[in-house]
């Protein structure tokens, strides 16, 4: 009992220190797991404020890089408005430039229409005046022609009749002798003129001449892919094609014909500046403002190598050497510009050709006659720009760059009635040869009957005209008048009054010539 006893107390005391034992052992256990458990939760607190620094950390990168971005954005939108701005005010400035200039032209017209009405009213005071000093030196001679043959008949003792007969034999005899002398000096002049005269002969009848000729379109009409593209071209709310006129000057017609646009405009050098441009942003596919204004520019310099590249190349068809470079540049500039349809450039290198060849038939130089020729129209190319008659303009500027004087004169001469010089004969013969025969410039035979008939209907509504003619294709009218109604100086006051008449009523190239034919007939019949 007593063993077993001890037993179950050793068991018992066993159970217990084992019980014991293993409270210990949670306990440590458990103040492990709290301590692992609080460390992880460190450890995951710590990540965690890592991770929301990189994340406010990236949130401020992607804030400033934003901001960044705006800014530059504004600061380009700001540029862009500004160059607008910037280009408005000097399109504004030009505007009022032209504005002045315009405005001072109208006050010299103004100043020359007065001056010109106030010299008429002198003029015709001045004539009243010859008139009647006229009138009174007739009285006066009438009177001493009266008394000087009463005297004669008293001193000779004669009749006036047999004074009459007596002085008509003296002066027969005298008249053959002063005759005999005069034939004698006009078979000198004759000869002296004849060669001269021959040629003026031969220039008018090559100027007789009519060719063939083409004309160029004046309005550009532009093909395009598809119609979708027109949408791309006007742009939100019409801010590319507004863009686009602005920058060229033109106006797009955009109309509901199929795949065209049409350029329309007065400068054709603007107007082909717009077709190129049109055509590149076409091609590109990108049409919005600031690359409308960047392809206008590069065409503008296309254009401008263009024109030179014309010049040389005409000025080396015709074989002239020695031209010099603004000539050449002006001469490349007629290739745009237009007479009533008729391309200037094609037109000087006829009159080149024509000139060139009259000359040398005439056993001039060749050479000279070109130059002529191709150089008679230069005062066109900025006959906007400065002002007076294109013939003159162009004189000048040949002057300037050294031309020659035959040269000179050949192209200030080319629209006077009565050229100074054989070269201002030829230069204006070969310009009629091109330019002034019927259909060489765009005009409809009616629109040209119309104007002949309009041309001779206002010279024959002027008192005592009897018939007009209109002559060398319109650009002379004949007027014939009767002597009784009219006297010399009367005749000559109604060839600037038909003249001042044609000018207010009528539209021509070039200008007209008024002649006013006025003759007394004595007729008598042997029987």
């Amino acid at each position: 009992m007593i063993g077993i006893i001890w037993i179950v107390a050793g068991l018992a005391i066993g159970a217990g220190v084992f019980f014991f034992l293993d409270k210990t052992r949670g306990k440590r256990a458990s103040k492990a797991a709290e301590k692992l458990t609080e460390e992880t939760l460190d450890q995951a607190q710590e990540k965690a404020r890592r991770i929301v620094k990189n994340a406010e950390s990236k949130a401020i990168e992607i804030r400033e890089d934003a901001r960044k971005s705006a800014e530059l954005e504004a600061r380009d939108r700001l540029s862009e408005l500004q160059s607008k701005e910037q280009s408005f005010k000097s399109r504004l400035q030009n505007i009022e430039q032209r504005q002045r200039e315009v405005d001072q032209r109208g006050k010299t017209v103004e100043r020359r229409d007065a001056e010109i009405k106030k010299r008429e009213e002198e003029i015709q005071k001045e004539a009243e005046q010859v008139r009647t000093r006229l009138a009174d030196q007739e009285k006066r001679w009438n009177d001493l022609i009266q008394n000087a043959r009463e005297q004669l008949e008293r001193a000779a003792g004669m009749s006036a009749e047999e004074a009459k007969i007596s002085l008509i034999k003296n002066i027969e005899a005298e008249a053959k002798l002063e005759a005999a002398k005069r034939v004698k000096d006009i078979e000198a002049e004759v000869k002296e003129n004849a060669k001269r005269e021959a040629q003026k002969i031969m220039a008018t009848a090559i100027q007789r001449w009519a060719g063939d000729f083409t004309v160029e379109r004046a309005v550009t009409v532009l093909p395009i892919p598809s119609e979708d593209i027109k949408g791309k071209i006007i742009g939100r709310e019409g801010r590319n094609i507004r863009a686009l006129q602005a920058a060229t000057g033109m106006d797009f017609i955009i109309d509901d014909t199929p795949e065209t646009v049409v350029i329309s405009g007065f400068n054709p050098i603007r107007r082909e500046v717009a077709r190129l441009s049109l055509t590149r942003l076409i091609e590109d596919g990108r049409i919005h403002p600031a690359r409308i204004e960047e392809v206008v520019k590069k065409a503008e310099k296309e254009v401008l190598d263009d024109i030179k590249s014309a010049g040389e190349r005409a000025v080396m068809d015709v074989g002239i050497q020695g031209l010099h470079p603004e000539i050449t540049k002006l001469v490349g500039t007629l290739k745009y510009r237009y007479s009533y349809s008729q391309n200037n450039l094609v037109h000087s290198l006829e009159c080149a050709y024509f000139c060139g060849i009259m000359a040398q038939e005439l056993g001039l130089d060749m050479m000279v006659g070109r130059r002529c020729g191709l150089l008679h129209d230069i005062g066109k190319a900025v006959d906007h720009e400065v002002e007076g008659p294109h013939a003159y303009i162009g004189g000048d500027l040949a002057r300037k760059y050294g031309e020659k004087p035959d040269v000179i004169v050949g192209i200030t001469g080319h629209h006077e009635d009565d050229p100074p010089s054989i070269w201002a004969a030829l230069t204006q013969a070969a310009d009629a040869l091109s330019a002034a025969r019927p259909g060489a410039r765009r005009e409809m035979l009616e629109t040209y009957v119309k104007r002949l008939e309009e041309l001779e209907r206002i010279a024959t509504s002027f008192p005592g005209v009897e018939r007009a003619f209109a002559l060398q294709a319109g650009r002379e009218i004949r007027i014939i008048v009767n002597h009784e109604k009219l006297t010399d100086d009367a005749a000559y006051m109604l060839s600037r009054d038909i003249a001042r008449k044609i000018e207010a009523d009528m539209t021509y190239p070039g200008q007209i010539k008024v002649t006013v034919l006025r003759e007394t007939r004595a007729v008598e019949f042997a029987r």
